[in-house]
């Protein structure tokens, strides 16, 4: 497996991870990758709960987010309800899967995590941990808290970063707070509450903190 020793550490210090709301391949169950897929009905509206999830929690005062269309939009949805505007970081796009783009999901994660196998057109995991962790501390000196908007294979990697069992899927649209050790090497990584369907704007969330 790849080893997040081998690439620059993550800052140590905390923020928030969403994933961009649903589209119509992540329905289909289809890789994704860097084909840039629009958000669906579902996922526009998993994105204005997350944003009122994220209101409710408070205090966010930066948002970088993936340029793919299906992170962006999420992160604007979130902007317009933080009255935040929304920076653009490549590094935060999604892997490129190469030739499985657009097929049904396979049972080859762990080999390419491990390194044992990368599809052909794809990049490595190694490099896209690499980029990912850059990519995350570039977004954690700007002022904090921080929300990152990015994709699942990305935090994938960034699951290992945080020194957590890296294929795991990240539910679409729930915000994720992520928050260095006080000693050692392993990060808490904790799912926010989301906010009831139909909550008003600011409705108080039952959130980690931070």
């Amino acid at each position: 497996m790849a080893s997040a020793a081998a690439v620059e550490r993550l800052n140590r210090f905390p923020f928030w991870f969403l994933r961009h709301g649903e589209t119509d391949w992540n329905a289909q169950g289809l890789s994704q990758g860097s084909t840039d897929i629009p958000l669906n009905a579902v996922g526009l509206a998993q994105a204005r709960r997350a944003a009122k999830t994220l209101v409710g929690i408070g205090g966010i005062a930066t948002i970088v987010a993936s340029p793919l269309v299906r992170a962006r939009v999420t992160a604007e949805i979130a902007g317009e309800a933080l009255g935040l505007p929304v920076a653009l970081d490549a590094g935060l796009q999604e892997v490129s899967f190469g030739e499985q783009e657009g097929k049904p999901m396979g049972d080859w994660y762990d080999d390419w995590i491990a390194g044992h196998y990368t599809p052909e057109g794809a990049e490595p995991f190694a490099a896209l941990l690499a980029r990912a962790v850059a990519a995350v501390n570039r977004a954690t000196a700007m002022p904090a808290p921080v929300l990152v908007v990015a994709h699942g294979a990305l935090f994938r990697a960034l699951r290992l970063a945080f020194g957590h069992e890296p294929n795991v899927r990240t539910p679409n649209a729930l915000p994720i707070h992520c928050a260095p050790p006080a000693g050692g090497d392993v990060w808490k990584v904790t799912p926010a509450a989301l906010a009831p369907e139909g909550a008003p704007e600011g409705a108080p969330e039952g959130a980690p903190p931070g």
